[in-house]
């Protein structure tokens, strides 16, 4: 009994608060949202045309061209390939690892803080129920204590709790779709550095590298090996 005694006087707080909740995690979420939008407009680059520029230089075997070409630009997709670059001397395996952690970098560096808005994308309607919900509660509670007359604000508490419910939902909707497209640009952006960065291997597969010859260093694929015997 104590314990309804408790929840019964939380309910008479309203469900005002709950709203102002849902209003503030609604502004925190727009931060976010322009913060990132700002961020990955701000990194991006012509990768199309960075990859014929960079296939242009590695067919030359102009590799340090090839790398001022990558540090010139300001996207993720160049840092990926130009970590590979960067090993060409350690080896195919060494360079197709260090890109693999770059990529990884760059997939953690374009998601900070999205997992918030995703957080309230997937809780807002629920706290905007507990509001819902309180306000019930404190409806009931007022029909109770007025013996079962009906008054205004009776019914201002009941509409009160409905728009909690309201509010929630148009802070969950948007924030779920932000969510979804900026994953799918970070997925597509990924998939396009390491494109990029294929390219780089492709280099060290063919091209001569080390010691005037072809690189044939122990980590190099099986099939080079196999086509230097031939």
């Amino acid at each position: 009994m104590d314990i309804q005694n408790r929840l019964t006087a939380f309910a008479a707080l309203g469900a005002e608060w709950v709203m102002w909740l849902l209003v503030i995690l609604s502004v925190v979420v727009l931060a976010i949202v322009l913060e990132r939008a700002y961020f990955v407009l701000a990194s991006r680059d012509d990768v199309e045309a960075l990859k014929r520029e960079l296939l242009k230089r590695l067919r030359g075997a102009d590799v340090d061209g090839a790398k001022k070409q990558l540090k010139a630009s300001k996207s993720f997709e160049a840092r990926i390939a130009l970590a590979g670059l960067d090993s060409i001397e350690d080896g195919y395996a060494a360079a197709e690892e260090r890109m693999s952690g770059e990529s990884a970098l760059a997939k953690l560096a374009m998601e900070r803080n999205l997992a918030f808005v995703g957080t309230v994308g997937n809780n807002a309607p629920f706290v905007g129920l507990l509001g819902t919900v309180i306000g019930i509660i404190n409806a009931f509670h007022q029909l109770e204590t007025s013996q079962g007359q009906v008054s205004a604000g009776l019914m201002a508490e009941i509409g009160e709790a409905l728009v909690a419910t309201a509010i929630g939902l148009l802070v969950a909707i948007p924030a779920v779709a932000f969510f979804n497209l900026f994953m799918r640009i970070i997925k597509a952006r990924i998939a396009r550095g390491e494109s990029l960065g294929s390219e780089v291997l492709a280099y060290l597969k063919s091209t001569r590298v080390r010691g005037g010859g072809p690189y044939r260093g122990k980590d190099a694929p099986a099939g080079d090996a196999a086509e230097s015997e031939a």
